[in-house]
C-alpha cells in the first residue's frame, strides 16, 4: 500500500494538523496495540517517552488511550532522549516503544517514532502494516482486558547509568570544562547530570524548556550560541544536542564546529586502530562529504552509503554486521552500545578520545579536509510535486552534465518536512554555486 502517515522517521507534522492530531494519534496507538498484541493475551506493555514540546502532553494521552483500549499496558517515562526509549523498550521487556518528538523541528511540530521489542526502530514493512490497521476497523479489547497506564520515575536514571557505563573504565573528566547545549529538549536534565557525575565542570545551555522554545536558537541545528559560550567560559569542549538528543555537534576550544562526518572519521580511525571497527566499514548516508570517503579509503577502510535517515543506516549496519555508522547531521550510531543515534553517548566518546590521547579538542575535530559542499532547501506546498516538473528535470540533467567527473549532485525530498533538498559537491566553488542555484531557482518557480 502507499504510505501516507509514516515518513522516514515515523509520523511527523504540525501539531493539531493532519496527521498529527489527537484523533489520529489515538488510532495509531490502537493500531499499534492491535499489531503488537496480536496473540490476544494479557501482559503486553509499551514504553512511551517524549521531549519537551507543549503538544507532547496531548499526544501522550491520546496514544495511551488508544493503546490501553486494545489491552496494552503503558509505561510512561516522561521527558527522555530518544535513545533512552530504545534502551528501555528492550531492557523492560516491552513489546513496543514510542517516542513522541519531532527531533530537530520547531516546537509547533511533533512526531511519533516506534521501536520494536529489540530496541531498534521498526522497519518500513512493520510501519506499513500498522498504517493498514489505522485505515481499517480496530477491534477494542473487552472491558476486563483494558490496559493500565503507569508512570515510570526512574527511566532517566536507568538511561544515565547505561550511558556512563560506555565511558572507559577508570577514566574521569576531572579538570575538563564542558558546555552542554540541550536545545531546551529531552536531555535537559540527564545530559548535565551525566557529565557532572563523570567529573566535568558543566556549563549548561538550553536547559530551560517552556514547551515552545525547543531547538529555538540553540542545540545542534543552531550551535553558534554554544560556541560563543565555549569561548566566553574558556571551556575545553562544547556538546550540542538536538531536541530529542539523538544528534550531536562538537565545538572545540577555539569555537570551531565539527559535524557528524568529522566525528565519525575520528571514531572510525580510532576503532580501526584498536581492531574494533567491524568489517573495516563505516556506514553513512549519501549526504556525507566526499572527504569522509577519501579519509576511509586512504586507510584501507570502506564507507558504505545508504539513503538518508538514521534508520536506514542502522538497517545496513545490522545486515552487514557493522558496528559504526551515522549521518553528517550528527546521528552517530554505535550498536556496541545503543540501538539508535545517541548524541550524549557520542559526545562521551569524543571526550574519551581527548582523555586517552591527551590532545585538545581542536586537534581532533578536523580529521579530513571537506570537499566544498553546498546544500539549499526549498519549501513547497504539500500538494505540489516540483521534482516532476519538466523545467526542473531539465535543470537537473544540465547540472549533472556540468558536474560530470568533477563532483556529485543529490536532489531529494525531505522525509520530515515539505522541503526539496539540493546538495552538490565540487572543488570549483563557482561551478558549485552555479549548479545548486540553478536548480533551486527552477524548483522555486514551480513550488
Amino acid at each position: 500500500m502507499t504510505r501516507k502517515l509514516f515518513g522516514t522517521d515515523g509520523v511527523r507534522g504540525t501539531a493539531n494538523t493532519w496527521p498529527m492530531t489527537a484523533e489520529i494519534a489515538l488510532r495509531i496507538g490502537a493500531a499499534a496495540g492491535r499489531y503488537f498484541r496480536n496473540d490476544g493475551s494479557n501482559g503486553h506493555r509499551v514504553v512511551i517517552g517524549k521531549d519537551t514540546r507543549l503538544s507532547g502532553y496531548m499526544f501522550e494521552n491520546a496514544l495511551t488511550a488508544g493503546l490501553t483500549s486494545t489491552g496494552m499496558n503503558a509505561l510512561l517515562l516522561g521527558p527522555v532522549p530518544t535513545p533512552a526509549v530504545g534502551l528501555l523498550t528492550h531492557s523492560m521487556r516491552a513489546d513496543v516503544g514510542i517516542m513522541i518528538s519531532a527531533s530537530h523541528n520547531p516546537h509547533h511540530d511533533n512526531g511519533i517514532k516506534f521501536f520494536g521489542p529489540d530496541g531498534f526502530k521498526l522497519s518500513d514493512e512493520a510501519e506499513a502494516e500498522i498504517e493498514a490497521i489505522v485505515a481499517g476497523e480496530i477491534e477494542p479489547a473487552k472491558a476486563v482486558n483494558i490496559g493500565r497506564a503507569k508512570r515510570v520515575d526512574d527511566g532517566r536514571f536507568r538511561y544515565a547509568e547505561r550511558v556512563k557505563s560506555t565511558f572507559p573504565q577508570g577514566k574521569r573528566l576531572d579538570g575538563l570544562k564542558v558546555v552542554i547545549d540541550c536545545a531546551n529538549g529531552a536531555a535537559y536534565k540527564v545530559a548535565p547530570e551525566v557529565l557532572w557525575e563523570l567529573g566535568a565542570t558543566v556549563i549548561p545551555v538550553g536547559v530551560d524548556p517552556d514547551g515552545t522554545n525547543i531547538n529555538q536558537n540553540c542545540g545542534s541545528t543552531a550551535p553558534r550560541h554554544a560556541a560563543a559560550r565555549v569561548l566566553q567560559e574558556g571551556a575545553d569542549l562544547g556538546i550540542c544536542l538536538d531536541g530529542d538528543a539523538d544528534r550531536v555537534m562538537i565545538i572545540d576550544e577555539t569555537g570551531q564546529i565539527a559535524d557528524g562526518d568529522q566525528l565519525m572519521a575520528l571514531m572510525a580511525g580510532r576503532w580501526a586502530e584498536a581492531d574494533r571497527l567491524q568489517g573495516g566499514t563505516l556506514v553513512a548516508t549519501v549526504m556525507s562529504n566526499l572527504g569522509l570517503e577519501r579519509f576511509m579509503t586512504a586507510r584501507g577502510l570502506k564507507l558504505e552509503r545508504t539513503k538518508v535517515g538514521d534508520r536506514y543506516v542502522v538497517e545496513a549496519m545490522r545486515r552487514g554486521g557493522w558496528n559504526l555508522g551515522g549521518e553528517q547531521s550528527g546521528h552517530i550510531v554505535m550498536t556496541d552500545y545503543a540501538t539508535t543515534g545517541d548524541g550524549l553517548l557520542a559526545g562521551l566518546q569524543f571526550l574519551a578520545a581527548m582523555i586517552e590521547t591527551g590532545r585538545p579538542a581542536s586537534a581532533l575535530v578536523r580529521q579530513f579536509e571537506r570537499v566544498p559542499q553546498l546544500l539549499k532547501n526549498v519549501r513547497y506546498a504539500p500538494d505540489q510535486d516540483p521534482l516532476g516538473a519538466a523545467s526542473v528535470k531539465t535543470a537537473i540533467t544540465e547540472a549533472e552534465g556540468l558536474l560530470d567527473g568533477k563532483g556529485r549532485l543529490l536532489i531529494r525530498k525531505s522525509g520530515t518536512e515539505p522541503l526539496i533538498r539540493v546538495m552538490a559537491e565540487c572543488e570549483d566553488d563557482a561551478l558549485l554555486s552555479q549548479v545548486v542555484d540553478g536548480i533551486v531557482s527552477e524548483v522555486k518557480s514551480v513550488a
